[in-house]
């Protein structure tokens, strides 16, 4: 098996989440998005990014407007919607819970090793 493909399917299962995340800080354009996703390592292109977010807009976690800009053609600024907000806090408690077990499992099996 790959360890690059298993990273990559690892990075892949939480970019949703890293998303919703970023944009609980403040609304951002895809290139502030893109930007903090590769200074936290978790490299992601455009191609990727731009499905994903409209697939989260359709569903309703998202709204965007558009804001001109002094350097070039408007921007399209993604922001949470309420409904956003809250499916984030779900993913939040998942995330701490999936941490722990993964934790749990690492520590027995390290402990069942000695």
């Amino acid at each position: 098996m790959n360890v690059e493909n298993a990273k990559a399917q690892m990075r892949k299962g939480v970019l949703e989440y890293c998303i919703l995340s970023i944009l609980s800080d403040k609304d951002a354009y895809a290139s502030d998005i893109i930007n903090k996703l590769k200074d936290a390592k978790m490299i992601v292109v455009e191609g990727t990014l731009y499905p994903l977010l409209t697939r989260l807009k359709n569903a309703g976690l998202l709204s965007y407007r558009w804001e001109e800009s002094t350097q070039g053609p408007p921007r399209k600024y993604y922001a949470l919607t309420e409904l956003g907000k809250e499916f984030l806090k779900e993913l939040d408690n998942s995330w701490r819970e999936l941490v722990e077990a993964v934790e749990t499992i690492n520590q027995t099996s390290k402990e069942e090793q000695k």
